[in-house]
This record gives structure tokens, sequence and C-alpha cells, in this order.
């Protein structure tokens, strides 16, 4: 009996590192696998980032790139707890305590630009939001809540959640973003203006050269990017759209806009594949 199956578009999620008592642990949030599932409709995998110290050297990476575009539709970069490495942006030492993870670092910056280069549907919230501008070229600031507000904005906000507050209250609204108009936010969205929620503690202080800033908050910070002249989907959000995707309408467009993405790119590719077998045949 011969079984026809039927896959899923396949979207990439690089692991973050985390200790679990004395051991290291590769680990994605839930609620990102969830909402790259459910809201996407794709398959999501789990990718394991460079397991040895980012210093040794000893990781081939356009062989582990190759595997993962052979693998993978397309990348989706999750939020997290620790911060990209300010030297990757010529940015000052970090304070006693701020958590890296630099062999996150190690795949997932040039899996950016490879994945943009490659036409590789690609969507990135909160640190992957930073990521995002840090592979092209920006800086961050560590400290977004100690800066003034951008020229032209109202005083900085605080967009740090109260750790000590029920989850819920967490992730609940916390100011609007105002999108460009006629940017490809506002296209999906539909909307010039929405509300979003706030967990992050730095943000963009310089875009990248290909970066461009489609949404602010209040205060001018950046809250939603995309990658100019990208022949496919690729977008950043500072904000956590994951978070209950199913009860928020923009959460849900933004993860059905991607997933059609993803749906296209798996098409094409599975199109390239079958001609290049007729050929070779």
């Amino acid at each position: 009996m011969t079984l026809n199956l039927q896959r899923r578009p396949v979207v990439g999620i690089p692991c973050d590192i985390k200790l679990l008592g004395p051991h290291p642990f590769h680990a994605v949030g839930e609620k990102y696998i969830a909402a790259v599932e459910g809201g996407a409709g794709t398959k999501p995998i789990l990718l394991p980032v460079p397991r040895f110290s980012a210093e040794a050297g000893a990781f081939d990476i356009e062989s582990e790139l190759d595997e993962i575009f052979a693998l993978c539709d397309g990348i989706f970069l999750t939020g997290s707890l620790s911060n990209v490495h300010p030297k990757h942006y010529s940015g000052t030492p970090p304070r006693e305590g701020v958590l890296l993870d630099e062999n996150r670092d190690a795949l997932t910056l040039d899996l950016i630009r490879a994945s943009v280069a490659r036409a590789v549907p690609l969507f990135c919230v909160c640190r992957g939001f930073q990521e995002l501008n840090v592979a092209f070229g920006g800086t961050l600031h560590q400290h977004i809540h100690e800066e003034p507000g951008e020229p032209g904005f109202a005083p900085r906000l605080d967009h740090r959640e109260n750790k000590s507050d029920p989850l819920d209250t967490q992730y609940a609204p916390a100011h609007e973003v105002n999108f460009t108009a006629g940017g490809i936010f506002e296209k999906i969205v539909g909307a010039r203006t929405i509300r979003v929620n706030s967990l992050h503690g730095q943000g963009i202080a310089r875009p990248g050269a290909r970066i461009a800033v489609e949404g602010r908050a209040p205060d001018g910070t950046p809250e939603a990017v995309s990658v100019r002249d990208a022949s496919a989907f690729a977008l950043g959000v500072q904000w956590h759209p994951e978070w209950k995707y199913w009860e928020n309408p923009v959460s849900q467009k933004l993860f059905r806009a991607f997933g059609d993405a993803v749906g296209a790119a798996a098409a094409a590719k599975r199109g390239t594949e079958k001609r290049a077998g007729v050929k070779s045949a």
C-alpha cells in the first residue's frame, strides 16, 4: 500500500539555550510553537543552535544554512529572556546580570540575512525583531527605558512588564502602535493604529540599512519593521502577537499572512524540485 501524505509547509524556529538546573537545554516557548502551527497553519520544527562556545569557531555556518533551507519553507524568530550580545553592533559591554545567548546569536544573524537573500519567508518577534535589525547593521538601546523619547514624539515609555503581575496582565494591551500609511503592515492588518502588549527592555536605536520602520509607539520606539526590497515576506514586530493569538484579530492576520507566504514558498520549492527531477530522469 502506498501512502499519499501531503505535508504542511515547514517553519524552522531556532532554539534558545536555557539552563534547567545544571544542564543546558535547547528550548522554544510553547506559545510560539502554537502560533506557528495554529495561527500560520504550518508545521513547526525546532532548530538546534551551535552547541559550543561561539568563540570556538568550529561551526560551518554555510553547511548549516543549506541543511536548514532544505528542511524549512519559512523561519520564525522568537522572543527570549536573553539579549543579542552588544559586540554584534559595537555596543558597550553588557551590565552584570544581563542574560545573553551567544549560541543563538551564532546562528540567527546569518540565518536572517540568508533567509532574505534566498527569499525564504521570515517573521521575527521581540528578540527576533532586535536580531533582524542587528543583522542588517542596526544598533540597539540596551536599556531603552533610560533613553529619552524619539525627537518629535512623547516622552519615553517604560516598555517593560511587571514580572510580579499575572501573565494576562503582563500581556495585556499597553500602548498604541501607529503604522505607516500604505505600508505592508497597514495592508495586512487593515488599520493605521492598533494596541499592543509591551514586554521588552531593549529596542531599536539606529535602524539597519535595509530596515524600514513601519510602526512606532507614541514615544517613537520602533515597533514594526520590514526589510526593504525583500522578495519574500520579511517582517518583524517588537510586541508579542503569539500570546493568545486566537483571541486577537491583528495577531491572526499577521500569522495568516506569514503562513500564506510560507505556503507559497513551499509550493514554489516543490515545483522547482519536480522540474529538476524531470530533467534528471
